[in-house]
């Protein structure tokens, strides 16, 4: 079971590096664990936390708590863009002048989300062309973008961190420009890899052909696998030993979850949309019960797992026809 923030506090891991819990109000996963560096020329933080001032509040408090105020901060490296992680980056920059970094991929998605005018609209053209029904075209209030990044990395990067090698691992699927950090025999594993539950890896538009995020993770896993043993700081949760059994693990969950969605698909006679395949798949809660939002994320991964199946000719997509539907091949 995951910690309640209430029962959070920072943290010696060890190593001149700190945990500082910082909460997301009001989401299910409680808070991110933002890590602090040590360096001669003051801390890096490991992602930052979402934009809100409880979060802002137990950042600096966090900091001042081990001797580093929020305006000594050198720099923020994201793990990837979303907002529990990159939120709270661009103010502080504002407050420490620090920098802000983030994979090239990730940096892409963060400008294009800056210039885009409509994400509402987006939004509901997203899920119509998915087959949700009526009621479930339900956009909710947007979230604030991250803050543009000064610096964008690339894997193998070594990150600004004075006095220490710190490493950028790109590790795609949760994001296209997820990435992991090894720090010696420990590794910042994001999202990527936690240890009792799984990321959500989703396809955004549903509908999309040109993506496979699942397949980027499942190798982003088996590169993080192949490292072996190495300690896991992750971003939510608690850290843990061992990240290449929990990594290959995690491979193993989709993988059997891909073997059950190809078999449903063969048992259909008619080809289904994204939606009427996402209320049929197993999720944490029957689907009834899921709210709209959730609903959509049910989608989003459903049609991440079904590009996976059509990239591997498994399941291929009906041409023609709107909504999106896909069918079993050999069925």
């Amino acid at each position: 079971m995951r910690p309640a923030y209430r029962d959070q506090h920072v943290t010696d891991v060890g190593g001149g590096v700190w945990s500082i819990p910082v909460p997301i109000p009001g989401n299910p996963l409680g808070y991110t664990l933002v890590y602090a560096l040590e360096s001669p020329k003051g801390p890096v933080l490991v992602d930052a936390g979402w934009n809100h001032p409880d979060a802002w509040e137990a950042l600096t408090g966090g900091l001042d708590s081990i001797g580093m105020a929020a305006n000594t901060v050198r720099g923020v490296v994201v793990t990837h863009f979303h907002p529990d992680h990159a939120g709270l980056a661009g103010q502080v920059r504002e407050t420490s002048g620090a920098w802000v970094a983030m994979h090239e991929a990730d940096a892409r998605l963060v400008r294009m989300i800056h210039g885009f005018a409509d994400t509402q609209g987006f939004q509901r053209d997203m899920l119509r062309r998915a087959g949700a029904a009526n009621d479930d075209i339900v956009v909710e209030n947007t979230v604030k973008p991250p803050a543009l990044p000064d610096r964008e990395l690339h894997d193998g990067d070594l990150v600004d961190l004075p006095g220490r090698k710190l490493r950028a691992i790109w590790t795609p699927g949760h994001t296209p420009g997820h990435i992991c950090l090894r720090l010696d025999d420990r590794l910042f594993t994001g999202d990527h890899v936690l240890p009792g539950i799984t990321p959500h890896i989703g396809i955004y538009p549903y509908d999309r052909d040109d993506v496979d995020p699942l397949g980027d993770f499942l190798d982003s896993l088996d590169r993080i696998q192949e490292l072996g043993p190495l300690d896991a700081l992750p971003a939510h949760e608690w850290i843990f030993p061992d990240v290449g059994a929990r990594a290959a693990a995690i491979r193993q969950h989709h993988e059997h979850k891909l073997v059950r969605l190809a078999v449903l698909l063969r048992e259909q006679q008619d080809p289904l949309t994204i939606w009427e395949i996402a209320a049929m798949m197993t999720w944490n809660r029957p689907w009834d019960d899921l709210s709209p939002m959730l609903r959509g994320m049910a989608a989003g991964e459903a049609a991440a797992h079904l590009r996976t199946l059509e990239v591997r000719g498994a399941i291929g997509r009906v041409a023609g026809i709107d909504p999106v539907r896909f069918q079993a091949l050999d069925s």
